[in-house]
């Protein structure tokens, strides 16, 4: 089959691979139909190479066809439409049963110290074959999956294996009060997401970002915006002239280490990534390749006594956390991977009916998965307006 592999910092390919099969009683294959280029990617496609392996699949958001099964799938059965969880979990263990998949006690990569296994997603994660190809073996499937309704397109349930319930997750993580006023900062597919749930749950929404295209989306659907570039030195002070001089309530992080900026951190993460992967990988894992700029504006921006939901990714261990700030504003602070089955009642309603977050156009590019090295390219580059990218495996 043709799927999309990794080769090295700015080098993925299509490349035929062998094709998956059952290998074990709770596997089984799908036929994918659609799958996403996830900003998550793009960490892999710069800061964390040293964790990935030369013919790596990528790819965590995947739906499609099921077309075969292991004898321990439950009530799967091959014909189901799936959509597929990013994160692989049992259902039926400890973690699992607090609804914390992404802790899964049966997938946990332990040998890293890491949750549960990803799909597509480096050695950290269990260097599982990931969903940007034509065919995705799914583990654990009896409960990794997502049952889809027949009848509308794919674009209304492409989201569902990460960035809607991410964000969907991110805003609860946040605690808005009714009423409350929420930022959110960076406008890319979550942070897009996210103003939406909560501009539809009836919150004050401001969204923050440097991207025209990603400014002028959010604006179009009635999104207050603050222009990072107007106001690079000044963002707290402009927040908090809009909102009573006290600041908001909430502020959701959905940026993570690709910030712009810091210089520092953006030379560890180079320098870092022309050392020998057995050698950078501690350096990048343990010693801070994160870039800290949206989450000490988070810290800033946010009111006393308010929250700070984390839905953007951090990578270090070692960068300084102003914990003097934190504890003297009195600031809750939630974060993690999201628990993607946790919300999946809540959010399907909103994809059978109506279409209240416009999940049928958010899609900015829809590819053959053949195009994925371009679109990996224009993607990280924030080019020719790409937000978030289909493909659509050539069968």
């Amino acid at each position: 089959m043709k799927a999309v592999t990794w080769h090295g910092k700015h080098d993925v390919r299509v490349d035929t691979v062998d094709d998956p099969f059952v290998q074990q009683p709770t596997d089984a294959v799908i036929r994918v139909t659609t799958t996403n280029i996830c900003g998550s990617d793009l960490h892999l496609y710069d800061p964390l190479g040293p964790f990935m392996g030369v013919g790596d699949v990528l790819g965590h958001e995947a739906m499609g066809q099921v077309v075969e099964v292991g004898p321990e799938v439950g009530d799967l059965k091959i014909g189901d439409r799936v959509s597929v969880p990013f994160q692989i979990s049992c259902g039926h263990c400890w973690m699992c049963r607090q609804g914390l998949y992404t802790q899964c006690e049966t997938t946990q990569v332990r040998d890293q110290g890491m949750g549960a296994a990803l799909f597509g997603f480096s050695k950290l994660y269990g260097q599982v074959p990931g969903g940007q190809a034509e065919y995705l073996r799914i583990p654990q499937a009896q409960f990794t999956h997502v049952k889809l309704p027949e009848g509308p397109a794919d674009d209304r349930f492409a989201y569902l294996s990460d960035i809607l319930p991410t964000a969907w997750q991110g805003v609860a993580y946040a605690q808005v009060p009714e009423g409350g006023t929420l930022v959110v900062l960076g406008l890319g597919p979550v942070g897009d997401f996210a103003c939406r749930i909560a501009q539809h749950k009836g919150y004050r929404v401001i969204g923050v970002d440097l991207v025209p295209e990603r400014l002028a989306r959010a604006a179009a659907r009635g999104i207050e915006v603050v222009d990072l570039r107007e106001h690079a030195d000044d963002l707290g002070d402009a927040i908090r002239d809009m909102t009573g001089g006290r600041g908001p309530d909430s502020v959701l992080d959905a940026v993570g280490m690709e910030a712009h900026g810091s210089p520092a951190t953006g030379f560890v993460q180079k320098a870092a990534g022309l050392l020998p992967d057995a050698v950078a990988a501690p350096i990048q894992k343990a010693a801070g390749v994160d870039r800290l700029n949206a989450l000490y504006s988070a810290i800033d921006i946010v009111r006393r006594g308010g929250t700070i939901s984390l839905s953007g990714v951090y990578g270090g261990a070692a960068d300084p956390m102003p914990m003097i700030t934190l504890f003297d504003k009195q600031i809750a602070l939630h974060m993690g991977q999201c628990n993607v089955k946790r919300w999946i009642p809540e959010i399907m309603p909103l994809l059978t009916d109506a279409d209240p977050l416009g999940v049928d156009t958010f899609a900015t590019h829809r590819l053959p998965l053949s195009q994925a090295p371009e679109a990996y390219k224009a993607f990280q580059e924030k080019a020719d307006g790409y937000v978030k990218v289909q493909l659509k495996p050539e069968l």
